[in-house]
């Protein structure tokens, strides 16, 4: 059996991976919402209304260890903090762009 490894910690299942990078309330949406290039912590949270500044500084800890996330600093008065998504996960935006697809249309009859 194939096992799967990400930050000392292991998947015997590849969706079971991927769900665990992507997956939770907050991972998913910030990964979304970087798909169009890098944004600032600011604008993040503009877009992200309801989320409090620790989980989002927290998310983005996290999506910057599993290599999802880069975090650029910018050496000007005032530090300007940038982040944008890795070449990595830009595989998987093909996949969220059905998911969005899915949720656009999605109904209960």
């Amino acid at each position: 059996m194939k096992r799967y490894e990400l930050n000392g910690t292991y998947f015997y299942c590849p969706v079971d991976l991927t769900l665990h990078i992507v997956g939770g309330r907050w991972k998913g949406i910030v990964i979304w919402n970087l798909r169009d290039g890098s944004k600032r912590f600011s604008e993040l949270k503009r877009n992200l209304v309801v989320i409090n500044d620790k989980m989002l500084s927290q998310v983005l800890k996290e999506l910057e260890s599993q290599g999802i996330v880069s975090r650029k600093v910018h050496e000007i008065l005032p530090p300007k903090v940038e982040f944008s998504l890795t070449a990595e996960v830009e595989r998987i935006l093909p996949i969220m762009q059905d998911m969005s697809d899915y949720g656009q249309q999605f109904t209960l009859e």
